[in-house]
């Protein structure tokens, strides 16, 4: 069965931790911005892939004159994201048009360093089970913190949670059918709450969030 495969990367923050005015998905790392970055990966994975981006809608001006600038031509498709991360992937879901057994994976804008191997399984698993994401260990020792005391956990029985989270259209769909709650942390978590089993495979440590000034540092030297 030959399955399509398309990416939705959401990038809506506005970069206040970063204590600048550009937003952190625009910052360059070594010449180049973070976003166009984490869509090379994808295309190295497969040049065939479907990228759609979701941006604040006044970010699409500001995206489009660094495509010029940098003359960053990959294809992709650009959609106004919504109130919440819940709110961006659905209107990424609703501008394509996919068959139930598509492949749609969702994606962190602002984590470029995914192994194409961590995409590729994903995807690779998600045709088999309908629901995956990218998980890696704790290297901390972990506490519950409960009124005001703590309690020492089993880091063991504890996985970090990365993107890309990869799903069937199919299940997707009918997960971004739900009211939007609070309790939607990721695509994952939509997914649980429409009653789908989520599989977990090895993602890659050098997989990370950049969300600070500290991460934009590291990934400098990443690249």
């Amino acid at each position: 069965m030959n399955m399509r495969k398309f990416v939705i990367i959401v990038a809506g923050g506005k970069g206040l931790r970063m204590g600048g005015d550009i937003p952190k998905q625009f910052l360059p790392i070594s010449g180049k911005p973070i976003l166009m970055r984490t869509i090379e990966r994808f295309f190295e994975y497969d040049s065939q892939i479907q990228v759609v981006l979701v941006l604040p809608q006044d970010h699409f001006d500001y995206w489009k004159n660094l495509c010029e600038e940098y003359k960053f031509n990959l294809p992709h498709t650009l959609i106004a994201g919504g109130a919440t991360r819940y709110h961006s992937v659905k209107n990424g879901l609703m501008s394509i048009a996919c068959s139930e057994n598509d492949l749609v994976a969702v994606h962190d804008g602002v984590r470029p360093f995914v192994s194409v191997d961590t995409i590729a399984e994903t995807f690779e698993k998600a045709s088999q089970f309908g629901a995956v994401i990218p998980v890696i260990d704790s290297v901390d020792s972990l506490r519950e913190v409960v009124g005001t005391k703590s309690q020492a956990r089993d880091r063991s029985a504890y996985k970090l949670v990365q993107t890309p989270q990869s799903f069937t259209y199919k299940v997707l769909r009918q997960a971004y059918d739900l009211d939007y709650r609070d309790t939607f942390t990721d695509d994952a978590s939509v997914v649980e709450a429409a009653g789908f089993d989520v599989t977990l495979v090895k993602g890659n440590r050098e997989n990370i969030k950049i969300t600070t000034t500290y991460d934009l540092k590291i990934a400098s030297v990443l690249v």
